[in-house]
């Protein structure tokens, strides 16, 4: 009954017997003492519901950056606002509808496999050879769903917004609107390629993707302001609403990723580092009269 390599597994037949060697049905997972392949009957964990939550997140934040980047405002207005809650409908439809997509289908609840090492994510390289002969192929979804998954809600987003979009565009934003379509049609294609090479990579460093990336995004916000004194600085976060949201969408960010990063583990002691969340823009705004390179003399 034994089965070589990491992922292979017997079949049960209809007839009460077992197959082959070979890779376990979408669904399924080889049990590591009789190595039959049994259905995925585990609950998501809650960094997988997080890591979930992440591509959900990065998928919104990219229509919004580029939203409010061809629409070239320094504020809001009705018409760059509605394309936002627009995105967000899109990306909150798709959603819905991918995790309806999985088993148990049409309610909402997953039975999956859960995670146990990098290499579920690429079950392609560990195919066995046995006795260093033939290969046996054994590739499969050894992470199902969190592989497909994502597949499936890039496809549903990117379907949403073409059938819901365009319309929006067409009334509010005619010109730069579109705009707005075309990057989405290239930055979602880029995704879907990223996800199929590294999605185990991203799935392990997610967390500190989100801490690093939502530094340096805070930092460049306040990079770009004409005036790089405290007042000024502080001025332009408090009176402009437009920044005022882009600083408190970055905080937001950054406590996600505390929270990824600790999976709240000691719920006392990790949610005060919640308090940290302000750091990076305090620290930004203190500092950035030491950093004018107009006064850098040599």
């Amino acid at each position: 009954m034994y089965c070589p390599g990491l992922y292979c597994g017997r079949n049960v037949l209809e007839d009460g017997n077992f197959s082959d060697c070979g890779p376990c049905p979408r669904g399924f997972r080889r049990n590591d003492s009789n190595f039959i392949c049994e259905p995925c009957l585990d609950s998501p964990k809650l960094y997988d519901w997080l890591y979930l939550g992440f591509i959900v997140l990065t998928v919104l934040v990219l229509h919004w950056f580029f939203i409010d980047m061809v629409s070239m405002r320094q504020s809001f207005s009705k018409n760059v606002l509605t394309l936002h809650i627009t995105a967000l409908i899109e990306v909150f439809v798709s959603c819905l509808l991918a995790l309806l997509s999985v088993n148990p289908v049409g309610i909402f609840n997953i039975h999956s496999c859960n995670c146990q090492s990098l290499a579920d994510w690429y079950t392609l390289l560990h195919n066995p050879r046995p006795n260093y002969e033939d290969k046996l192929y054994c590739t499969q979804e050894a992470v199902y769903p969190l592989y497909t998954l994502v597949f499936i809600f890039y496809v549903l987003n990117l379907s949403t917004m073409l059938l819901l979009r365009p319309w929006v565009c067409k009334k509010f934003l005619p010109k730069q609107g579109k705009m707005s379509i075309y990057a989405a049609m290239y930055f979602i294609p880029v995704l879907v390629l990223i996800h199929a090479i590294i999605g185990g990579l991203i799935y392990y460093s997610f967390p500190y993707l989100i801490v690093v990336v939502s530094v340096i995004s805070c930092a460049a916000h306040f990079a770009v302001r004409m005036e790089q004194t405290i007042p000024a600085l502080i001025r332009s976060t408090l009176t402009q609403p437009r920044n005022v949201v882009i600083v408190l969408g970055h905080w937001c960010i950054h406590a996600y990723g505390i929270i990824s990063l600790t999976e709240l583990v000691d719920p006392l002691v990790h949610s005060l580092l919640l308090i940290l969340v302000p750091l990076p823009a305090v620290f930004y705004i203190l500092t950035a009269r030491f950093t004018d390179p107009n006064k850098f003399y040599l």
